[in-house]
């Protein structure tokens, strides 16, 4: 079977390395140069299953109010001409209840604790090395309301059998000391130790070379312009004015899938959520972090590589709009000065933004679609290289008509048609 993987993201990257262990002839194309060059170059360097939650969560309307009168503050909101970013505002608000919340939830760490067992297989396999650390994160809370409000996660992650722990100030120190200067400013913490952190870049181009080795083919420089619908479904992919036919078609291409599937009438709410990085050379090694923190007040995320600090965070519903202004830079430089002051160099970091492809719901969108050789692996929001390996791994098996290791409720396009 010879299948055409859309995008070079590092979902796409490992759905194509999947596919070809099991015995299918891969083609990636992909517009860049090479691989992860977009969304998955300079992301917040974490693999949190354990953190996998929806960003539609009860209060979140109200708080996003709040935010958008911050001065430094995580939601950046430009409305637009656009109806699809109205239509996908309106889906995530009616998905802001308990029900829903623990819904979504629930599907988003059953792919994400999935994807971390195939992660950990695939590095046992491959002995694959990506910067990356196994020391679990810590998500730091402000306030006592913050801490108290842990309660409806961690019964989910007593459901999954996460394993966790509950920190006071001592506790939080123990495993991260380069928070000693500031550490009165936090109340408590929620530590996952089987969460992992690395480079998504580095990880993305060794799996590259691994997956050409065993026969993926890439093309980049290539400009996927449509698909080609006929007698119910996908003939071919037009490629540079050209069209090419395989036996099988995946779209892994993140915020702009939705166009993609539009031109053959099928419609997901995949929506591009804007996300800035800092990477930030270390400069005194007993002040910076051990593994990734996250501050739950700035909903930012500081993780350790060998010799840099990633800094991600903030979220823009405001389109493609891929602009690196100023003040967004501010607000990074203002959080580090809060968590790791004089950890690195902030004049020599560089500054970068990504489009995260968002679902109002937060569950990826990986599966069949109503055309039977056309497939979706897309929407995983901020949490693509958490869920990359597993929903590569889960997709394959359904192309191959192989069971799939967990269950496949909820992650196909059934779950908006049912709504």
């Amino acid at each position: 079977m010879h299948i055409y993987v859309l995008g070079s993201g590092v979902v796409g990257v490992t759905t194509a390395y999947y596919l070809a262990k099991k015995g299918c002839e891969v083609t990636v194309i992909d517009r860049q140069d090479g691989s992860a060059l977009e969304t998955s170059f300079a992301n917040a360097g974490q693999i949190s299953p354990g953190y996998a939650s929806p960003w539609a969560a009860p209060g979140v309307p109200l708080k996003a109010i709040k935010w958008m009168f911050q001065k430094h503050s995580p939601l950046i909101m430009k409305l637009t001409s656009d109806i699809t970013q109205y239509k996908w505002i309106a889906q995530l608000i009616a998905n802001c209840n308990e029900q829903s919340y623990s819904i979504n939830k629930e599907r988003m760490v059953r792919m994400s604790e999935y994807s971390r067992y195939c992660i950990q297989q695939l590095r046992q396999d491959t002995g694959i090395t990506y910067e990356d650390r196994q020391k679990g994160t810590i998500q730091l809370f402000r306030k006592q309301q913050q801490l108290d409000g842990i309660s409806k996660d961690i019964d989910v992650l007593k459901e999954m059998g996460t394993p966790y722990e509950v920190l006071d100030r001592e506790g939080i120190l123990r495993y991260e000391p380069g928070l000693k200067d500031k550490i009165n400013e936090f109340v408590g913490a929620l530590r996952l130790p089987n969460d992992e952190t690395g480079d998504c870049f580095l990880f993305t181009q060794k799996l590259t070379q691994m997956a050409k080795d065993i026969g993926v083919n890439f093309r980049f420089n290539k400009n996927i312009e449509k698909l080609e619908l006929q007698n119910n479904q996908i003939k071919g992919v037009w490629i540079d004015g050209e069209l090419e036919i395989a036996d099988a078609y995946v779209v892994s291409l993140g915020s702009y899938s939705t166009a993609m599937l539009k031109s053959v009438g099928i419609n997901v709410p995949i929506y591009p959520l804007k996300g800035f990085s800092l990477t930030i050379p270390i400069t005194d090694e007993s002040k910076a972090p051990q593994s990734t923190v996250l501050d739950e007040s700035y909903k930012v995320a500081l993780t350790r590589f060998d010799n840099r600090i990633r800094m991600g965070g903030m979220a823009g519903v405001n389109g493609f709009d891929l602009s690196l202004k100023q003040r967004y830079r501010d607000t990074l430089h203002e959080v580090f000065n809060h968590v790791f002051p004089g950890a690195g160099n902030l004049d020599e970091a560089t500054f970068w933004t990504g489009l995260r492809p968002a679902t109002p719901d937060g569950t990826p969108i990986v599966g069949k679609t109503p055309y039977p050789n056309l497939w979706i692996n897309s929407g995983h929001g901020t949490l693509g290289w958490t869920m990359s390996c597993g929903s590569a791994k889960y997709i394959s098996d359904l192309i191959t008509h192989q069971t799939p290791e967990i269950s496949t409720e909820g992650f196909d396009l059934e779950r908006y048609q049912k709504s």
